[in-house]
């Protein structure tokens, strides 16, 4: 007797484990096992894990410009996630010896081809005295990506000084730790005589570092470089 109860208790046990396993996964674990856009980072490929999202995640990195025909300059840029919350600080963007910050709405989905967009509303301050609106937004598949930022920027002091800004990079990574591409930049900073300076970009990841190098009009005699370091972390 004592053996049939324990044969049937095993009987139930495997049945049980059978049934649990062949269920399909919950919404939750689908969205677990798929990282956001987020973690797939802006510098190329999927990578994340199927653990749950942290709840802050900080990006910094410093843009240093040498310019041919100008004085040289570094440009910062401090960013801060909480789920759907996006923050973000500026200096040296809209003009030299300008502050911005930045509030906005982060949303993003998709898998095969995946998405984020963060639309922003912002002031600035300093030398340029004005409020903005932007965005921030990007397109992947495969190995490739689509990232652009852009903003309008209203000034307080001359509406004719009211300005477009915008970064885009169009990306290819065929391995984890390196990418490039092409990018597009617009901005009242400096100027070449182009309505849009446009260049090539070669970036390499190491753990939560990224190093990349720009060079914006390759075809001129003395073409704009930008070299640009950033880190990341997660609490």
């Amino acid at each position: 007797m004592n053996a049939r109860v324990t044969l049937l208790e095993g009987l139930a046990v495997a049945l049980f484990a059978v049934r649990v396993h062949a269920e399909p996964p919950s919404a939750e674990q689908r969205e677990q096992a798929v990282p956001p856009a987020s973690e797939r980072q802006s510098n190329g490929g999927a990578t994340g894990s199927a653990q749950a999202a942290p709840s802050w995640r900080f990006a910094g990195a410093a843009y240093f410009y040498f310019l041919p025909e100008s004085s040289n300059y570094v440009q910062p840029t401090l960013r801060a996630d909480h789920h759907l919350l996006h923050l973000e600080a500026r200096y040296s963007y809209e003009d030299l010896l300008t502050g911005s910050a930045w509030i906005g709405v982060n949303a993003e989905g998709g898998e095969v081809v995946w998405w984020q967009v963060t639309p922003l509303l912002g002031g600035a301050f300093g030398r340029t005295n004005g409020v903005a609106f932007g965005f921030e937004g990007a397109l992947g598949w495969w190995k490739l990506e689509l990232y652009s930022e852009g903003e309008y920027l209203l000034d307080f002091a001359d509406s004719s000084d009211n300005f477009l800004f915008n970064w885009s990079e169009f990306t290819l990574a065929p391995l984890e730790w390196f990418r490039f591409g092409v990018m597009a930049q617009r901005t009242r900073i400096f100027s070449s005589g182009r309505v849009l300076e446009r260049g090539l970009l070669a970036g390499a990841s190491w753990h939560f570092v990224d190093l990349t190098l720009h060079l914006l009009n390759p075809d001129d005699s003395r073409p704009v470089v930008i070299v640009a370091l950033g880190g990341r972390f997660e609490l």
